[in-house]
């Protein structure tokens, strides 16, 4: 099912509530109040999140540029999340454009979980209540 503009806003707080609680876990500290930007072991990441059902991460090409790693935190069960870490140049060699219509379209680039599983480095699972 196509997203549309209230399922996508939906989406986008459930991303960046979740990866706030993610970086607290790690350890993380928040670059900014509104992105999912943060600093982790003194290098500049962004944590995004994908519900059980959601197959990619997406990140626009401009975040990219900023970035020192993206962590994917893919949903497990309702709690449980395992985390994997793409260095922007894997995440770049593995990417999709988004089929994003509108304002965002050409902006956003879609990496698999599949791909965050077989190249990503594991940062082990974590548990939200």
């Amino acid at each position: 099912m196509p997203q549309n503009r209230e399922t996508g806003r939906a989406a986008n707080t459930f991303g960046f509530q979740t990866a706030r609680r993610i970086a607290e876990i790690l350890g993380a500290i928040p670059i900014s109040s509104r992105g999912n930007e943060f600093l982790y072991n003194g290098q500049v990441v962004a944590i995004k999140c994908a519900r059980r059902k959601t197959t990619s991460i997406g990140v626009t090409y401009a975040m990219l540029n900023r970035l020192e790693g993206v962590i994917g935190a893919f949903q497990i069960d309702e709690h449980n999340y395992d985390l994997y870490r793409l260095s922007p140049h894997d995440f770049c060699d593995n990417m999709k454009e988004s089929k994003s219509r509108g304002n965002s379209k050409g902006l956003n680039g879609l990496v698999s979980r599949l791909i965050f599983r077989e190249i990503g480095h594991s940062l082990g699972r974590v548990y939200l209540e």
